[in-house]
């Protein structure tokens, strides 16, 4: 500490100011006074120079008889001290001093831009899997904090300034964290679901968890965490209970895997079951919507063949009438009676378009019926009608997809109109591969061309 001058009453001036490299707190005394030796060390002389550097705050600390009171001055600053930039010193110097007396103030510095940091290491303690109580398995832990002071003010009210020491402070906040990381340390594989065993591997997950009641706990000391990091957390393999528990977890391991292997297998043979009932099912279903169509189809030809065999039966009687009416001429008969012969034509006609139109109506239900049949039973396909030969259908490959199947008809429609050509691969059943069609010789026929216009066949045999 330097001088700065003398007063008008031969008094000293003071430049209050801190050089530590090092501090949290650092209480100003003037130059040759001890702590705690008499009032002497904080009487400060007014108009003495006052350095406040960026980064931390001189608090002035006034005892009166209504209390404690301070002023705070932040850096950076570098003036003598008047009353106009001390609002608490204003009210107590006043004009009585006349600017020469000395008032009674405590001054310290605070750091404000320093970070303080603590090592901590946590020696062996048990911790216990909650699903396996018997077997406690030591773990210690290390790592370090970082804390700094952001309120003065706040720091001020929460801790005494006189004789404050950082190593006394320092171990203070150590204390409460050593604590606080083991409470939680202890209780994380029950809240948080961490099994012992794999608790090393969770150091950032277990850092997480702990850094907010860490920062809770802060505070209480009114300072500010920083940082959190624990860098290590050990478990004791050689222990009996670490073997133990090891031992029992993979026990309990092996079994779980067999019972899921079971439950799984079980549930595969389920799913076959139901496949193949479901496919059963399904193959019911089509068997029976095949045998449906096909007596659909059956039914339509009987009533066809019914119907022609009543049309027959009207005919017949038509014509007998036309006999019996004279037409012809027979024994007796002097000629053709017209009113006979009107009446047996008007009652033919009219059985007659009576039953064509039962016979249309009725032939018309069981197509629908039979279409309808075909539609829901897509993927059958009704054998050929007795006696008949099964006619070939052709596949056609235009633009790289494939077209049909279309009959022996339809090709020669396609082929009159342009659309199927001799150059057009076809496939059919019994067919080895596509084959150009003009190469088919049921097919080849297609595209013959016609007879000129002027030929003439010859005579008929």
């Amino acid at each position: 500490m330097g001088l700065f001058g003398k007063g008008k009453s031969g008094g000293m001036m003071n430049v209050i100011r801190c050089d530590e490299p090092e501090y949290l707190i650092w209480k100003w005394r003037p130059a040759g006074q001890e702590a705690n030796s008499t009032s002497r060390e904080n009487a400060i002389r007014y108009n003495s120079s006052l350095r406040v550097k960026d980064g931390e705050v001189a608090v002035f600390v006034y005892k009166q008889k209504d209390g404690t009171m301070q002023d705070f001055i932040y850096g950076p600053y570098d003036e003598t001290i008047k009353t106009a930039n001390f609002p608490v010193l204003s009210s107590i110097v006043g004009l009585a001093f006349g600017g020469e007396s000395p008032f009674q103030a405590e001054i310290y510095f605070i750091n404000l831009a320093g970070v303080i940091k603590i090592n901590f290491g946590i020696p062996y303690f048990d911790v216990f899997d909650p699903r396996f109580l018997d077997f406690g398995v030591p773990v210690s832990v290390g790592g370090s904090i970082t804390f700094s002071i952001d309120d003065p003010q706040k720091f001020i009210k929460a801790h005494r300034l006189i004789n404050f020491s950082l190593d006394d402070f320092k171990q203070q906040v150590k204390d409460a964290i050593v604590r606080r990381i083991k409470s939680e340390i202890t209780n994380v594989p029950e809240k948080h679901q961490i099994p012992v065993l794999q608790i090393e591997r969770r150091l950032d997950d277990i850092n997480d968890i702990v850094k907010p009641r860490i920062e809770a706990d802060f505070e209480d000391f009114a300072v500010k965490l920083r940082r959190l990091d624990i860098s290590r957390i050990d478990v004791d393999k050689t222990s009996t209970g670490y073997r133990e528990l090891r031992e029992v977890t993979a026990n309990q391991q092996t079994r779980t895997i067999n019972a899921q292997t079971d439950v799984n297998v079980k549930n595969l043979h389920d799913t076959q079951a139901i496949n193949a009932k479901n496919m059963e099912e399904t193959l019911r279903i089509q068997r029976e919507e095949a045998q449906r169509a096909q007596r659909l189809q059956t039914e339509t030809q009987f009533i066809g063949a019914h119907a022609l065999d009543r049309q027959s039966d009207v005919m017949q009687t038509a014509a007998q009438n036309l006999g019996s009416s004279g037409f012809g001429g027979g024994s007796g008969s002097s000629g053709i009676n017209p009113a006979q012969f009107m009446t047996g034509m008007a009652v033919g006609g009219a059985l007659g378009g009576q039953m064509a139109g039962m016979v249309n109506t009725m032939g018309q239900q069981m197509t629908n019926q039979w279409q309808q049949a075909a539609q829901n039973n897509a993927g059958a396909t009704p054998p050929p009608m007795p006696g008949a030969a099964p006619a070939v259908q052709y596949m056609l490959a235009v633009n790289g997809q494939q077209l049909g199947p279309y009959t022996l008809d339809q090709l020669r429609g396609m082929a009159q109109q342009g659309q199927f050509t001799a150059a057009t691969f076809v496939w059919a059943q019994g067919m080895a591969a596509w084959t150009p069609a003009g190469q088919v010789a049921e097919l080849a026929i297609l595209f013959t061309p016609p007879t000129p216009g002027g030929a003439t066949p010859p005579p008929m045999p």
